[in-house]
């Protein structure tokens, strides 16, 4: 059955490249059929989205995972395609015959599709869910208050499927849990063989171990009670009190797994993908941005003796020290070493070119020849000066953490108001706040609408001076 639906959804997602294109042939052409050239594109987008879509997990099972989440990765995914059709049509000299305008048409539509049909799938699916079709049984074995917050997350979310139908309590916990468990409906069992034969009865294929981490002998009494049983045995630690991020999740380190309690939140293949959107955007940005970028270079040439691009040393990924770049908006000046003054209402060394530049953030502009580089990322925490790390990091808890990934243009704390001077403590905290914040629930769909508030709202702000 999973053979046949991945298949259907492979097929839909060609009839809607192949319908999106014919769309925006039909907007952008008088007569269609006069420009049967972009067949070769369209056919071998195509074939790309049948070889890249599935790398990308676009055809996995989304059961009780964030359909953001689901958003971004297949626009990320429509991107990389997009990117190889280029280079494949670039390869075979035909990539000028190409309509630009037709090519947006077609990028715009397909994307808007491809989402809009897998959301609205979604949507049926969850109302067939609350109306207690296609449910997905789970058995819960479970101790204190993370085996109650897990019962609580399955009875808040029903358009998930899932359904806790037996709960096991092992010895030693009953009188904690008959309480916390009062108003949740499974059936619960305190002997072992009794929950064994309700979930071989009830055909369940789920269990999940919510446990702390010292219940170890009853993690392997139940993996041995169902060893020769087909029961998926999922374990779900409460490494709450250890772990900076709730979403640390497991790495294979030796051939070994290991719980991330204190480490980069975002997996190697997250990094990946946002890597990959990172140079992509930037290279887009800067050649879309090109006009604006050579007058304002111009401009802050004329506006005051001294070079175009302010240059600074800012800390990057596990603090790694590279050059940041800025338009220039402040007249050449001397600081003292080891000192960094920011800059304030009405600092008498911001240019008036200056003050627009920083007000409007297009001083920001040149960091996408950093995020080209690899040194940045368009979203992210953003950099602070050497001088700044130094004397945070003993002030602010957790600051350090937000070195665990690349710094961005834009981020979670800038497009919630917090950016410009940090004049008090608290403005600090605040900001490093929403930066592990981020940190700690990254995800494509996030970036997406981090860098869609910064383009609304985040251009012109306040308290940046």
């Amino acid at each position: 059955m999973r053979e046949i639906q991945g298949f259907l959804a492979r097929l839909a997602d060609i009839a809607i490249v192949l319908a999106a294109a014919t769309l925006a042939s039909k907007i952008r052409f008088a007569d269609a059929g006069s420009h049967d050239f972009i067949a070769l594109f369209v056919a071998l987008t195509a074939a790309c989205v049948l070889v890249l879509f599935p790398a990308f997990g676009v055809y996995d099972s989304w059961r009780g995972r964030a359909k953001r989440m689901l958003a971004g990765q297949v626009a990320l995914a429509w991107l990389v395609v997009q990117a190889c059709a280029l280079t494949a049509m670039f390869s075979l000299h035909e990539i000028d015959r190409v309509s630009r305008l037709w090519f947006i048409y077609w990028v715009a539509l397909a994307a808007a599709l491809l989402i809009a049909y897998r959301l609205a799938a979604h949507g049926v699916l969850a109302r067939l869910r609350h109306a207690g079709i296609n449910l997905h049984q789970v058995a819960i074995v479970g101790a204190g208050s993370h085996a109650e917050a897990m019962l609580r997350r399955i009875e808040d979310a029903p358009a998930t499927g899932f359904r806790a139908a037996a709960v096991y309590v092992p010895s030693g916990h009953e009188p904690a849990l008959a309480e916390a468990f009062a108003g949740v409906h499974p059936r619960r069992f305190y002997d072992m063989a009794a929950f064994a034969r309700c979930v071989r009865e009830q055909d369940l294929h789920e269990v999940w171990l919510a446990l702390p981490l010292q219940e170890e002998r009853t993690i392997l009494r139940v993996v041995g009670e169902f060893r020769d049983d087909l029961v998926n045995i999922r374990f779900m630690p409460d490494v709450r009190s250890l772990a900076l991020f709730e979403s640390g999740g497991v790495i294979d380190l030796l051939g070994v797994p290991a719980i991330n309690l204190v480490a980069s939140p975002l997996s190697p293949s997250a990094l990946l993908v946002k890597a990959i959107f990172d140079r992509v955007f930037a290279a887009w940005a800067l050649i879309g941005l090109a006009p604006i970028l050579l007058a304002i270079a111009v401009a802050v040439k004329l506006s005051s003796p001294g070079p175009v691009f302010f240059k600074q040393k800012r800390k990057g990924a596990d603090g790694r020290v590279f050059t940041m770049y800025k338009f220039r908006s402040m007249r050449v000046h001397r600081e003292a070493p080891g000192v960094l003054h920011q800059a304030v209402r009405n600092d008498p060394r911001v240019t008036k070119l200056g003050a627009f530049l920083r007000h409007t953030s297009l001083d920001e502009l040149p960091q996408f020849f950093n995020v080209l580089c690899g040194d940045m990322s368009v979203v992210g925490p953003r950099p602070h000066a050497l001088e700044h790390d130094d004397l945070y990091r003993k002030l602010v808890a957790g600051y350090i953490h937000r070195y665990r990934i690349k710094p961005g243009i834009t981020g979670w704390a800038q497009i919630n108001g917090y950016r410009g001077e940090t004049d008090r403590l608290e403005k600090m905290e605040r900001r490093v706040e929403h930066d592990l914040y981020y940190l700690g629930n990254w995800s494509f769909g996030l970036d997406m609408r981090i860098i869609a508030a910064t383009i609304v709202k985040g251009f012109v702000h306040g308290n940046a001076y």
